[in-house]
């Protein structure tokens, strides 16, 4: 079943799915998952929704929810900050664990590209999360950028944009970019993304991203379980990504390299990637139902 909500956060009304498994008892309380969408889409994306409802169908509790400024949520349309996407997913949790058909010990968050960041370090430095699944993320926000922007050519029209861009807010002007000239996705895997994803963000969303370093916290959710999921040849974020993350994890954290798939691996319902996440859920957050 699922069930529209809302919930607060920093004063704006964020809006969510509650998806919840049908054999679901009177009292009972789930182990719970919140699902983070990807870089200015939303809850109802390709990956987020499915991953949600695949959570609900394994027998948890789940929330996705539109970050302030996208989707149907509250906020300027598009200004999204990382350490602002923190808080809203700090809110998310305080809203799962008051519920009646939660267990607030165990709620645990998944996270996609964009919203995988964002898990990683929602998680490292809150110890309230019980454990974390990352799909095609990222943990150090300049060495991401200079991989999707490669040649010394890219690579010097998108720090020339960070560099305008800061000129421009020293004298009160705010400076709009585009999509793709953030993050680069191939022509064959735009069609992904959700109509209404945003097309058009204030440059402090790229500055957010470049100065954002999940890899400097992952180390701080250990012995909380990980799992670090990604294309072994990813055309959005690099895998070397996720490789660096696991490297500044500790224990107990998996990496998952997929060939055959790339950035958008729980779009195509891609039946590897659900059984790696089932064995996982089994050995770190099992699901016990009431008699």
């Amino acid at each position: 079943m699922e069930t529209p909500v809302a919930f607060s956060s920093a004063g704006l009304k964020l809006a969510g799915i509650v998806s919840t498994p049908d054999d679901l008892k009177p009292g009972e309380r789930r182990p719970a998952f919140l699902v983070l969408h990807g870089f200015g889409t939303g809850k109802d994306s390709g990956t987020t929704k499915p991953a949600a409802q695949l959570f609900a169908k394994l027998g948890y509790v789940a929330l996705r929810f539109d970050f302030r400024g996208c989707g149907e949520s509250e906020g300027k349309r598009g200004h999204i900050i990382c350490l602002e996407q923190v808080e809203d997913t700090q809110n998310a949790y305080d809203y799962l664990a008051g519920r009646d058909d939660v267990d607030p010990e165990r709620i645990a968050v998944f996270g996609h590209s964009f919203g995988a960041a964002v898990a990683v370090y929602t998680a490292g430095i809150d110890k309230r999360f019980a454990g974390v699944i990352s799909s095609g993320g990222w943990g150090n926000g300049e060495v991401k950028f200079k991989g999707q922007h490669a040649s010394p050519e890219a690579w010097a029209r998108f720090s020339g944009m960070l560099e305008e861009g800061k000129r421009r807010k020293a004298k009160g002007e705010q400076m709009m970019v585009m999509r793709w000239d953030i993050v680069p996705i191939p022509e064959h895997l735009r069609a992904n993304l959700p109509k209404d994803s945003v097309m058009e963000f204030p440059v402090d969303t790229a500055q957010s991203m470049f100065d954002f370093k999940a890899d400097d916290v992952i180390g701080n959710i250990a012995p909380r379980p990980v799992l670090l999921f990604h294309a072994a040849n990813d055309s959005v974020t690099p895998t070397s990504q996720s490789i660096s993350l696991f490297q500044h994890a500790g224990q107990p954290t998996d990496l998952v390299l997929l060939a055959d798939i790339d950035h958008f691996p729980f779009s195509d319902h891609n039946p590897r990637a659900i059984e790696i996440v089932k064995g996982w859920l089994a050995k770190f957050l099992p699901v016990q139902t009431a008699a």
